[in-house]
């Protein structure tokens, strides 16, 4: 059961922390604070849950469950409901009883404790779950959110080492920041650039990554300068064709020959053209 005194944060789960950033953590965050001045919330619910969450905790409904919680991460983020709170945060609280229990809120301006995994949190960001368990982060593309960032960041961490799913390891900073609860959907908008999106979509699918504007501009010209060469040639090689055979009807052999040779020069070029663009939206 969340209580004022397990206002720790409590990481286990297949992303670790060292030891000494998680002694440094439960340290930083073991400061008695009045919830009623962080946790505003009308209403909680009591859920069981097998995991150790801290005040703060994002959390996520068990897989065929509706009254199991878990540490919210970023597999299992379109089943967030909402933070942990201590008890007595809330005008109204529900509770089965059972033991094992956390109160969670869905609504209001609760602590969340927050990393800076995908960027610095400021005021007015979205927040998701993270790949760390129970902890949130920015979001920047389309997911599912815990809520608005309502201020900076407090009682941010000194750095601490993070090695994620691939075995990366990267430096991070943890602490907490009040949040508006209301789970919903965030859909990123657009950049606004010069490129349409039917074309930019394009050339993120060809480099596999998110390519700039100036990469599909050169690629572009260098499409347009390619097209205009090869309707050219095709121009002339049957605009010469049709006079060749009409001067000359014994010419086709020649003529056969030629329309090869003309064929074969344009699937170069093309080839050319291709490869060049390949390297500029990959390498660029």
């Amino acid at each position: 059961m969340a209580t004022r005194g397990n206002n720790r944060i409590r990481l286990f789960n297949r992303h670790k922390l060292g030891l000494k950033g998680l002694v440094a953590l439960m340290a930083l965050f073991a400061v008695v604070v009045p919830a009623t001045v962080y946790a505003l919330t009308p209403i909680s619910q009591g859920y069981s849950t097998s995991d150790k969450l801290s005040v703060g905790s994002i959390v996520s409904l068990k897989n065929n469950t509706t009254d199991e919680v878990v540490g919210a991460t970023i597999d299992n983020v379109d089943s967030i409901l909402g933070v942990v709170i201590n008890d007595g945060s809330s005008l109204l609280t529900l509770s089965s009883g059972q033991s094992n229990q956390v109160q969670v809120a869905t609504s209001g301006n609760l602590p969340v404790l927050i990393s800076d995994i995908n960027g610095e949190i400021k005021k007015g960001d979205q927040i998701t779950a993270s790949p760390i368990k129970g902890v949130g982060m920015k979001a920047t593309s389309n997911t599912k959110v815990i809520g608005i960032a309502q201020g900076d960041p407090i009682n941010s961490s000194d750095k601490e080492s993070y090695t994620d799913a691939q075995g990366n390891k990267e430096d991070i900073t943890l602490g907490q920041i009040t949040v508006l609860v209301n789970v919903s959907y965030y859909f990123q908008q657009p950049d606004k650039t010069l490129i349409p999106a039917a074309i930019q979509n394009l050339a993120n699918a060809m480099a596999g990554k998110k390519v700039d504007t100036l990469p599909i501009l050169i690629s572009g010209a260098i499409f347009l300068v390619t097209l205009i060469v090869v309707v050219s040639i095709i121009y002339s090689m049957i605009h010469s064709s049709i006079i060749s055979v009409g001067r000359n009807p014994m010419s086709q052999s020649a003529i056969y020959r030629d329309v090869i040779q003309l064929s074969a020069l344009v699937l170069g070029i093309l080839a050319v053209a291709g490869i060049a663009i390949y390297v500029i939206l990959t390498r660029f």
